[in-house]
């Protein structure tokens, strides 16, 4: 049995075929949450955070014995990952298969839901089906972000705005793929094969892969933060790449895939390095005219702005994957959501895990040996001398982690394991303060990779 009508192509091309619900993969790279590791956290994000949605979802999906709109899909690997329709797809799932249901509760809930479906459950359903994945951010951009939305579709908010565009790289009435271009066509630097720009925009997406490759897009204004000359013949390695398929969509979908291109470039000296910096911000290009000499002005007194939280509530420049869901999770509790004042005991607890599962990303990508062991203390250390090494924490923050083993230190090990087991030793405000802002650089440079 499936649900809607037989495969049919409409007037303008829009291809429809009977999937098996088996068969249809829920987006872990849904733009509602960003990238997690599998499906299985794509299910229980949905639930975790629109529990009552999905409730009311499925009751209606049982109800009407159907749904309404086909998702949107596109094959992988013989499976059908699916972009738009993930919450209908996921009650479907679920509904088909209740022990899916993240929590007892939950599984519960659907068997019985399940037991009131009329007649025999479908094992296939209607999907829109789509090969071109740049025609799917078109659809999505259109659906969600305030532009001809689908009735009864769920708009995305400001974060959920900014993942498709971090994902995608629609930046609208810029492309920062035409400004490569125009800049290699000056410099006689063109491949002779034509560039896929969206391939291109999609890879240079986030602004911490522009800053590795050598220029930055603030406020849709292009500008170098390495000298030209050398960021030049990056482009003209990304340009040769892409034009000839040696890079093609799949290897640069998701962050991971971004991350480990860029790291193969620099392994390869094609990424301009830190000699390479430009001293004064903005594109040489464009010099800054002299400023006038500003009158002097009676400084007003400082007006420090009191701190809420653990980690301060700026960029950090981090370009989360899949694999650093629960790092992601953490960081957003440390960042926005735990009140340094308020929450003290949660927030030690969460600091140390952050900084073990930091430590733990950072050996696992880059092949550091760390014995199971090996104290908090040793990893620490042993993680602090090889991002040393390869020039990724600067000297002061490579002696805090060689500090980190002695206990008369506050930042050290000894005070995180009391923090975690002494019933006397209480954190307060001000020591986690000290903590973060003493290992902070160690912290992100072992999420960064």
């Amino acid at each position: 049995m499936h649900l809607g009508s037989r495969f049919s192509e409409s007037e303008n091309s829009m291809i429809l075929k009977e999937i098996r619900i088996s068969d249809l993969l829920v987006n872990r790279a849904n733009d509602r949450h960003g990238e997690l590791e599998n499906e299985t956290a794509a299910i229980s994000w949905l639930f975790n955070t629109r529990e009552t949605h999905m409730k009311n979802l499925a009751k209606d999906i049982v109800a009407e014995s159907k749904i309404f709109e086909p998702p949107l899909v596109a094959p992988e690997n013989g499976k059908f990952v699916v972009f738009d329709g993930n919450r209908r797809v996921t009650c479907l799932k679920v509904l088909e298969k209740p022990v899916r249901a993240p929590t007892l509760e939950l599984q519960q809930y659907f068997t019985k839901l399940r037991d009131g479906w009329s007649g025999p459950f479908p094992n296939k359903i209607l999907c829109q089906v789509e090969e071109d994945r740049d025609h799917i951010d078109n659809i999505l951009y259109r659906r969600h972000t305030g532009t001809l939305n689908g009735v009864g579709q769920s708009n995305w908010d400001d974060r959920m705005k900014d993942n498709f565009v971090a994902r995608s790289g629609k930046i609208v009435g810029f492309n920062v793929a035409d400004e490569i271009e125009s800049r290699l066509r000056e410099a006689g630097l063109l491949p002779e094969k034509k560039i896929p720009r969206s391939n291109l925009n999609r890879f240079l997406s986030a602004e911490i892969i522009r800053n590795r490759i050598g220029f930055s897009v603030k406020k849709k204004t292009f500008s170098y933060t390495h000298k030209p000359e050398v960021v030049l013949g990056t482009f003209q390695r990304l340009a040769y790449d892409f034009s000839n398929g040696r890079i093609v969509l799949g290897d640069i979908w998701d962050n991971e895939g971004k991350l480990a291109y860029v790291e193969r470039l620099e392994a390869e000296g094609v990424l301009p390095s830190d000699t390479d910096l430009l001293s004064e911000k903005g594109d040489p290009d464009k010099p800054r005219p002299p400023s006038p000499k500003p009158k002097p002005k009676p400084k007003p007194k400082p007006t420090p702005t009191k701190r809420t939280t653990l980690i301060p509530q700026k960029d950090f420049g981090i370009l989360w994957t899949g694999k650093q869901q629960r790092h992601h999770a953490i960081w957003e509790e440390l960042q926005f959501h735990l009140n340094i004042e308020q929450h003290p005991n949660a927030i030690s607890v969460l600091f140390r895990v952050l900084l073990e599962l930091a430590i733990e990303h950072y050996a696992e990508t880059h092949g550091v040996s760390l014995h199971q062991n090996d104290k908090l203390a040793k990893r620490v250390e042993k993680v602090g001398s090889e991002l040393f090494s390869h020039g990724k924490i600067d000297e002061k923050q490579h002696s805090a982690t060689k500090k980190f083993s002695q206990l008369d230190q506050l930042v050290s090990a000894d005070t995180l394991n009391r923090y975690v087991h002494s019933p006397n030793f209480a954190p307060s405000a001000k020591h986690l303060e000290a903590l973060w802002d003493t290992m902070a650089d160690f912290i992100v440079a072992c999420l960064k990779g």
